[in-house]
């Protein structure tokens, strides 16, 4: 295929979704352009898990030995109750429903260095920009970037995140297609003075937790406060100094580590903070414009599926693209392929994923009970959802 034929195809975000949706379509001979609005690849992170169809997805990109390098390979889950007392010590994969050797665990910052490192050469990376404009035509996409650059590409695509820019301009507001879960999250670091060494450990009382992660031998420590809130606090997502002020609210007088906890979130330089909710639409393409990953499907941190759905999304917009021609006929084979998939992983929360943060007494005693029941029986089971969607094998350029 002369360069002069290649399609061409802007993805609005390099996280997850956006480099693996690039590195497929640059495979079967697109011209892609990646915008990001950071002004470098972020490092770093959280831990997320890669489950299910998203390994096989990585091992046919080439990168599971790298990732596997990379895996965080935790050893130990403890619940403590209000006082700060152990519930349950449980291995990570009993909780979570992942195979253990199979399943991986890594820095979401390390996912996406080894994703953009696979296809850099190959791609063009427009970092500190975003899309300003979309105008479509029968012709193409007319894209307007912050700063009044112009261009044109064949198609676009939003991978842009849960709070996606693309959905909203072409879709309308989040709030149509956000599905509010009733919890909220504070995400930060601090330092590791405990001494915790692959390992998690969860307080809580009913609506409330606080974990403190220790990722491998580090001296830095994930730190997690999520608290039942019945409403979104829309005010305090736009702000971070009430942010901090309605997590120190919440958990004023809490036991165990937590005032210290609460002392180094007011702190940190890093502190992420968001409710749990899902996206969910009725469709994801308008025209010449998709949306893949969260921005189209967000499952909830609930579901630890968010990476895995964005991986195997990704995947399989671009098979969709290499398959058909016309980018229509792709748009709807992509949503037949992926959606029951998506369905049956945000249902996962409807399922039980969000019992680890009982709301009532009750429901905490009943969760406690349960782990110390998966004690005695820790070979959990994988999810079924994990694994419901079959690969196809990647088309050859049409």
């Amino acid at each position: 295929m002369s360069t002069s034929a290649k399609r061409t195809v802007l993805i609005s975000g390099a996280s997850i979704a956006g480099p693996a949706l690039a590195y497929w379509l640059h495979r079967s001979g697109f011209a892609v352009t990646v915008v990001e609005k950071a002004g470098a690849l972020r490092d770093g992170g959280y831990p997320i898990d890669i489950r299910g169809t998203a390994i096989e997805v990585v091992r046919r990109m080439g990168i599971l030995p790298r990732l596997r390098d990379a895996h965080i390979d935790s050893r130990r889950c403890t619940f403590l109750n209000a006082e700060g007392g152990e519930v349950a010590a449980l291995p990570p994969h009993a909780v979570a429903g992942s195979v253990e050797g199979q399943d991986l665990e890594v820095r979401r910052g390390d996912l996406a260095a080894v994703l953009h490192g696979k296809v850099r050469d190959d791609v063009e990376f427009l970092f500190d920009g975003s899309i300003d404009t979309l105008d479509q035509s029968e012709q193409g996409v007319d894209v307007t970037f912050r700063g009044g650059q112009r261009r044109t590409f064949d198609l676009v695509v939003g991978a842009d995140g849960m709070h996606s820019s693309t959905r909203e301009s072409l879709f309308g507001p989040e709030e149509q297609f956000h599905r509010y879960l009733g919890y909220c999250f504070a995400i930060f670091t601090m330092p590791n003075t405990f001494g915790l060494s692959r390992e998690l450990m969860m307080w809580n009382t009913p609506g409330k937790a606080a974990a403190l992660y220790a990722v491998g031998d580090s001296d830095e420590l994930h730190a997690f406060l999520t608290f039942h809130q019945p409403e979104p606090p829309f005010d305090a997502l736009r702000n971070p100094d009430a942010q901090r002020d309605l997590v120190a609210t919440v958990f004023a007088g809490a036991g165990w580590e937590v005032p210290g906890m609460v002392n180094a979130m007011r702190d940190a330089d890093d502190l992420f903070f968001d409710t749990a909710g899902q996206i969910r639409m009725p469709r994801w393409s308008s025209g010449r414009v998709a949306l893949v990953g969260d921005a189209a499907y967000a499952p909830s941190f609930l579901t630890g599926q968010g990476s895995s759905l964005a991986l195997a999304g990704a995947y399989m917009l671009a098979n969709a693209l290499a398959t058909h021609r016309d980018h229509t006929a792709a748009f709807a084979a992509y949503e037949r392929g992926v959606r029951e998939f998506v369905a049956m992983n945000q249902a996962l929360v409807d399922n039980g994923a969000a019992t680890l943060f009982p709301t009532t007494v009750r429901a905490l005693e009943q969760r406690n009970t349960m782990l110390r029941g998966l004690v005695t029986m820790p070979s959990a089971t994988p999810r079924p959802a994990h694994s419901a969607l079959t690969l196809p094998a990647f088309a050859p350029m049409p």
